[in-house]
This record gives structure tokens, sequence and C-alpha cells, in this order.
């Protein structure tokens, strides 16, 4: 048996064709007798052997008790990295510094008493390259913001400038007599009441549709300060306004077309209640309408979910829109109610630090109006233009902290699922330069 340097066979024997002790030239078998007869006996005391014998490789020097005069032969060297676990041994599965670390003290970490699970992923950016949890996927989001602000702040502060003007100059022009309430609800009929929350709906609508206009409009344009960030790679406003602006056009095209499937949903839920209250029974119809929208609700916001990983699928894999949306309806498949929760999280952290922010700037703002705070909180004020302003100037600095969260959090998403699917951690550790890529992907998050 040949042993690979470093190894060796446990209780290995000495070298084959010698015995145990001195060798005599009386102890040589004789060239000239076969080797199959017998040799003679020259100590008296009569044949000992069999005739047929082990394999040398496998023999053992006897253990019981020496003849008189005899030295107990000397007991083998252990190999390193095999033998038994005795007092003294270097080597052995259970003694000190062992091969590759058998033992419990010593020797290569990842054997043995020393097994820690499969070596870290790579982190060259601010995520480690294998399938991320709940906790990495929110602390990327922050050191992306944390690592590049310059670039980051500065994008999401435009972004949350230009959509701030636009709602300030939509509310103040179109929507301030839709903002307060004008109507008694003690006396208020159901006409009234109706007409009431319908203007009411209408301009929380339009903000929020503004608002979900510059959200995704700040995702796409922090898809190339994210994508960069997992990499460890700097980027600049230019390079990231060079890389998205060949999208620009296809983007407002997804914003329009997502758009139009919300307005789709809900005209299909309220329509049968509309149809209902023009036919004679109001009460009904509106009855109707509620329980239309609800259900409304839940569908645009489970399509809304399969479809929010559009925006990053368009704007780091250059695909059309339609195509776009198949990409992301495939990585959220299986997958919905994480990425629900995950955003739906993202969402509530970026409102708390946004209302930090917003709150006292809209008690300034509703202290500095002409009824006071008293007026805002019975709904009988107005919201006059420094209402709008005092209060958009704080909405702008909310925007502009919640923003990168908010982005940040659905790139990663997207992200990680691409690395659960189709083992995008290994491009991108080639991308980063990473050596042994090649590696499977490590254990996943959670």
């Amino acid at each position: 048996m040949n042993d690979t340097p470093g190894w060796a066979s446990p209780g290995s024997a000495p070298s084959e064709g010698q015995q145990p002790g001195a060798s005599t030239p009386a102890d040589r078998p004789d060239p000239a007798q076969p080797a199959d007869q017998p040799r003679p006996d020259t100590t008296g005391s009569g044949p000992k052997w069999s005739q047929e014998q082990p394999p040398p490789a496998q023999w053992s020097a006897p253990t019981g008790p020496q003849g008189p005069g005899q030295a107990p032969p000397p007991p083998p060297p252990p190999g390193p990295g095999w033998g038994g676990n005795h007092p003294g041994t270097p080597g052995g599965y259970g003694g000190p510094g062992g091969y590759g670390g058998y033992g419990p003290h010593g020797g290569h970490p990842g054997w043995g008493g020393n097994w820690g699970g499969p070596p870290p992923a790579a982190k060259p950016g601010v995520i480690p390259l294998r399938p991320l949890g709940v906790g990495e996927i929110l602390d990327g989001a922050v050191s992306t913001m944390r690592a590049y602000w310059r670039t980051v702040l500065t994008i999401s502060l435009t972004v949350s400038v230009v959509t701030q003007i636009v709602a300030v100059l939509v509310q103040g022009l179109f929507l301030d007599d839709s903002t307060s309430v004008t109507v008694d609800s003690s006396s208020a009929s159901l006409d009234e009441l109706s007409r009431e929350m319908g203007d009411a709906l209408l301009g929380s609508g339009v903000i929020f549709v503004i608002s979900m206009i510059g959200t995704v409009i700040a995702t796409a344009l922090l898809t190339t300060v994210t994508s960069r960030a997992v990499l460890g790679k700097p980027v600049t406003i230019g390079e990231a306004w060079r890389d998205a602006r060949q999208q620009i056009p296809k983007l407002f095209g997804l914003i329009f077309l997502l758009l139009l499937i919300v307005a789709a949903i809900f005209t299909v839920g309220i329509a049968p209640g509309l149809l209902v209250a023009l036919a004679g029974s109001k009460a009904g119809g509106a009855a109707l309408a509620v329980l239309g929208g609800f259900a409304a609700s839940i569908v645009a916001l489970w399509l809304m979910i399969r479809f929010s990983l559009a925006s990053p699928a368009l704007m780091l894999e250059k695909q059309g829109i339609v195509k776009s949306i198949s990409r992301s309806t495939k990585l959220v498949n299986g997958s919905w109610w994480r990425v629900f929760g995950i955003q739906l999280l993202a969402s509530i952290i970026a409102a708390v630090v946004s209302s930090i922010v917003v709150v006292p700037f809209t008690l300034v703002a509703g202290a500095l109006t002409g009824d006071g705070m008293s007026g805002l909180l019975n709904g009988t004020g107005n919201f006059g233009w420094t209402f709008l302003v005092v209060s958009g100037i704080g909405s702008v600095i909310g925007s502009m902290i919640s923003f990168p969260i908010t982005a940040g959090v659905t790139v990663l998403l997207y992200i990680d699922q691409r690395i659960r699917r189709e083992a995008l951690d290994l491009d991108l550790a080639r991308a980063a330069g990473v050596q042994g890529s090649g590696a499977p992907s490590a254990t996943p998050g959670s």
C-alpha cells in the first residue's frame, strides 16, 4: 500500500519482507529453497508459522508475551493525521494538532471539532454575494445611502423637489376645496357624504399617484448607484444619469402602463355599484361600489407586488416595458409574501423616518394658517398656500431620506431574487474581481 505524502494508514507495519526486531543471517530465507516449503527450524522449537501468511501491508507484529531475551518491537510511528488518540501523540483524530483539524485543537479549520459551516461569502460592497436575509437587505439600502451619500442624496433631493412642486400646485389649484371638510357629518345626507368622500378619495388618489411616480423615478435613477454599491465601485451623478438616460422614456411608459392597469381594475370593481346606483338604488349601489372598490384594491395590490421588480429589471437588463413586467412576474413568482413583507417593512420604516421630519413642519404650517391648528383639527380650515409651501418643504426633506430606503430595498430585492433563482452572485463576484468566483452560493439567508 503506497501512501501519499502526509498521510499514513492506521497501524502501518515495517517494510515488506522485514520482521520486527533485529535481522540475522539465520533469519533470512534461503534463496535456493522453494518459497512454498516450510523454513527449517533453527531454534529447535518446531514450526510456529502457517504456510499462508496475510498480506505484508496489513500484517502487524504480535502483541503477546515475547520470548526470553527478545525485545518487544517498537510501536509503529503514527502517520500525520491518523493514529489513535494517545497521550503525547501529536497526530490522530483526537490528538491536538491533527491533520486538517480532525482533533479539536489546532489543524486546518473546517474539519472535525472545528467544523463551522461553509466559508463566508465574498462581500466586495454593501451586501454579501449570496442569498440575503431581511436584515441584510435593509442594511444594504442604508449602507448604500451612507457610503454614496453625495450621489444618493442629490438624486433623491432632485426627484423629491420636482414631485413636491407638482403636488403643491395640484393641491393649491385644483384640490383645495376637496381637501377640506365642509359638511357636518351628523346632519348630512347620503348624497353629500358620498360627494365629500369621493372628493377626498380623488385628492388622496392624485397625491398617491404623484408620490408613486416620484418613487419609481427615484428607484430607476438609484438603481445604477445601488448596483455599483453591490460591487464596491464608486459612481458619480453623471455616470448614473448616462446609464439611466436611455431607459427614461421606457420608464415613463412603464409607469403609464401600471397606472392604466390600476385604473382598469378599479373601474371594473366600482362599475357594478355605479350601475346599480344609476338604476335607482343609491344605497345599494353605494354599498356595492364600496365592496367592489375593496376587492379591486386587493387585486391591484397583488398585481403591483408582482410587478414591483419591473423597474430594476428595465434599468439593469435594458429590457422593454412588457419584457420587464414579465421578468418581474417571474422573479416574484413563489415569493409574493416575502417580497410583500419586505417592501411593507421598508415602507413602514421610511414612513416613520419621514414623519419625524414632516410632522414638525406640518404643525408649524398649521400654526401659520389663518384659522390656526384648531381649523385644521376640526376640518373647517382651507389648506392655503402658506400651509402647502411650508408642509411641502418638510415633505421634500422627508422624501429625500425615504426615497433611498425604498429604492434601495427594491433594487436589492431584485438582486436577491436573481441570486436565488439564477445564481447571479457568481456573475457579481466575477464582475467585482473576487477570486474563486466559480464556487456555488453559500447558505441562503432567511
